[in-house]
C-alpha cells in the first residue's frame, strides 16, 4: 500500500473529493466468488495454524471476494453492506476455517472507523474501499496529550488480523478528548490510527486454539498521531449511511459469534459424515444403526438451528428499523448482544457434543475434531461474548441499570 503521511494537512475538502471520485469513476473487476474463496480457504486451514496468521496473499483474495469493502461507505466505493448478509458470509467462511473467518469479521470493523473526521477517511480509502482495520485496544495505554494530537507509548493485546492490515487502531486513555469533543464512554475507548507499516507487531501469538488469527500484540515508542486520527470507539458515526446507525459494537459482538455457528455446522457435517462407517475399532455397529447418536444429531441440528435463528432475527428487524429511518431502541440493541452471546455458546456447545459423539477417533491430532473444539471454545472467552451479557440483557429486561458497562 502506498504510504500515507497521516499528519498531512487535512484542512481542505480536496482529498474526500478525490476519494469520492475515484470511487464514481472505478470499474470494478469481477469479483472472486465466495464459494471459490471457501474453497481455498478449506485447502490452507492447516498452513494458517502453523504460522498462527493469515498471510497477506489470502488477506488479498479476501479483498478481491469483496470482504474488506463490506462496511466501507458506498460514498467511497463500498458496500455498506447489510448486517445480516455479512454475518452470513462469516459462518460460511467458518464452515471452512475459523481463524480465516475470525480475520474476515474484521470487513465489518471499517463501522468504527466511520467516527473518524471525513476528510481523515478520505485519506483512508484514497486508494480504494477495499482497506483492512485491526485493532489491539486493551490495556489502554496513557497518550500525552501535545499540540495538535498525542504523544503515544505502550503496548497491546490481542491484534487479530494485524499481520495483514493495511491500518491498525491502538487504545489511550489517561488524556482528555481533543476540543469540542465528547468524552469516551464506558465500554467505548478513545482510539488512535496508524498506517499498519508503522506499528510494531510483537510477535508472540502461542494459544491452541484460533492460531491463524494472528492475534499478537503491538508495540509504540513516543509516536505522533494527529488528533484527527483518533475517534471513539462505537461512536457517533461522521458518514450518514445506513450502516453507521447500526449499533457498531454490538455488530461487534454479532460478527465474531458467527465464526461459531459456522463452526457447529463444520462440527455436524463432520459428524453426519461418520454415520456410514462400517468398521470401527471395537467392530461396533456402524454409528448410524445407534439411537444415541441419531438422537444427538438431531438434538445439536435443533440447537444449532434455534440460536442461528433468534440470531440472524434479531439482526433483520434491526435493520428494517434502520432502514424505516428509526433509531435502534434500547431493548432491539440488547437482543443484538444477546443473540450473539447465545449463539456463540451455543455453537461451542454443539462442537463438544459432535465431538463426544465422534468417538475414539476424535481425540487423534488429525482429527479435525480436534480444532473444531479448540476454536469454538475461544469465541466464547471474547469479551463481547462472555457469560457477564446474560446478566446484563437479564437486568434490561426487568428495568434495571446493567452491573457492568454493557454499550
Amino acid at each position: 500500500m502506498q504510504a500515507i503521511d497521516i499528519n498531512t494537512d487535512l484542512s481542505t475538502d480536496s482529498a474526500d473529493a478525490g476519494a469520492e471520485r475515484r470511487a464514481a469513476a472505478r470499474v470494478d473487476r469481477p469479483r472472486l466468488s465466495l464459494d471459490v474463496l471457501v474453497g481455498e480457504i478449506a485447502q490452507r486451514r492447516g498452513e494458517f495454524d502453523a504460522q498462527s496468521y493469515i498471510p497477506r496473499d489470502m488477506v488479498e483474495r479476501m479483498k478481491e471476494a469483496g470482504i474488506f469493502r463490506s462496511s466501507t461507505p458506498k460514498r467511497f466505493g463500498g458496500d455498506g453492506m447489510p448486517p445480516p448478509r455479512f454475518l452470513e458470509i462469516l459462518e460460511r467462511i467458518a464452515i471452512a476455517d475459523g481463524s480465516a473467518a475470525w480475520v474476515a469479521a474484521f470487513g465489518s470493523a471499517n463501522t468504527y472507523l466511520a467516527a473518524l473526521p471525513v476528510e481523515t477517511q478520505a485519506h483512508i480509502y484514497a486508494s480504494g474501499p477495499d482497506q483492512v482495520f485491526a485493532g489491539g485496544l486493551y490495556p489502554l495505554q496513557k497518550a500525552n496529550r501535545v499540540d495538535g494530537g498525542y504523544r503515544i507509548t505502550g503496548q497491546w493485546h490481542f491484534a487479530s488480523g494485524c499481520k495483514g492490515a493495511d491500518w491498525i487502531g491502538v487504545g489511550i486513555g489517561g488524556t482528555p478528548a481533543p476540543d469540542g469533543a465528547a468524552a469516551p464512554q464506558a465500554g467505548k475507548p478513545f482510539t488512535a490510527v496508524l498506517p499498519a507499516s508503522e506499528v510494531e507487531i510483537v510477535d508472540n501469538w502461542k494459544v491452541v486454539g484460533l492460531r491463524g488469527t494472528g492475534s499478537h500484540d503491538l508495540k509504540l515508542a513516543d509516536k505522533f498521531v494527529d488528533e484527527r486520527w483518533t475517534f471513539v470507539r462505537g461512536g457517533a458515526a461522521c458518514i450518514d449511511e445506513p450502516l453507521y446507525r447500526y449499533p457498531a459494537v454490538a455488530y461487534q459482538a454479532q460478527v465474531h459469534a458467527a465464526v461459531n455457528l459456522g463452526l457447529a455446522r463444520a462440527a455436524l457435517q463432520l459428524l453426519a459424515d461418520l454415520s456410514g462407517v462400517t468398521k470401527t475399532t471395537t467392530g461396533a455397529p456402524r454409528l448410524a444403526d445407534r439411537p444415541y447418536y441419531r438422537i444427538g444429531l438431531a438434538q445439536g441440528e435443533a440447537q444449532l438451528r434455534s440460536a442461528r435463528a433468534f440470531f440472524l432475527e434479531s439482526s433483520e428487524r434491526a435493520w428494517q428499523t434502520i432502514m424505516r429511518g428509526d433509531p435502534i431502541d434500547a431493548t432491539e440493541a440488547n437482543l443484538l448482544r444477546l443473540s450473539a452471546t447465545h449463539a456463540a455458546h451455543t455453537g461451542a456447545s454443539v462442537v463438544m457434543q459432535a465431538y463426544k459423539m465422534g468417538g475414539i477417533n476424535a481425540i487423534y491430532q488429525e482429527s479435525r475434531f480436534q480444532k473444531l473444539v479448540r476454536d469454538s471454545m475461544v469465541v466464547t472467552q471474547h469479551a463481547f461474548l462472555g457469560e457477564g451479557t446474560y446478566d446484563a440483557a437479564g437486568a434490561l429486561f426487568v428495568g434495571m441499570p446493567p452491573s457492568s458497562p454493557y454499550p
